[in-house]
């Protein structure tokens, strides 16, 4: 279980650092992502070249974003981490949101991070 949590820490450290590249790194090929955007659902990308597409277009609108942990776990290939994500938007307004991710890893890799927020 400590390999599940430290895959998942280390994917949360280099989204917290920008890095779609370390990010990537530290998923499945076939990864799929679920968005909190658009409720009620939120979208759904699915494969490398879709997930990496993501992030990059998310990167490029939210320059000091950042996930603080607020409670982490595994069981299994199963890891649930709870956080706050913080923001500054382009007026310099501060916001914040908590959610949870529930990630669920195949071969030391994430294959799937499902995201839901709070509200």
């Amino acid at each position: 279980m400590t390999d599940v949590v430290n895959v998942v820490t280390r994917f949360n450290n280099a989204l917290n650092a920008g890095d779609v590249a370390a990010m990537m790194q530290l998923t499945t090929e076939d990864t799929v992502f679920e968005n909190t955007d658009p409720p009620p659902d939120g979208a759904r990308y699915a494969g490398q070249p879709a997930v990496r597409a993501f992030w990059e277009r998310f990167f490029s609108g939210a320059a000091s974003a950042h996930i603080d942990v607020e409670e982490i776990f595994a069981c299994g290939d199963r890891c649930t981490m709870r956080w706050t994500y913080r923001w500054t938007d382009h007026h310099g307004q501060a916001g914040h949101i908590r959610g949870v991710d529930v990630y669920r890893l195949r071969d030391g890799l994430i294959a799937e991070k499902l995201s839901y927020v709070k509200g």
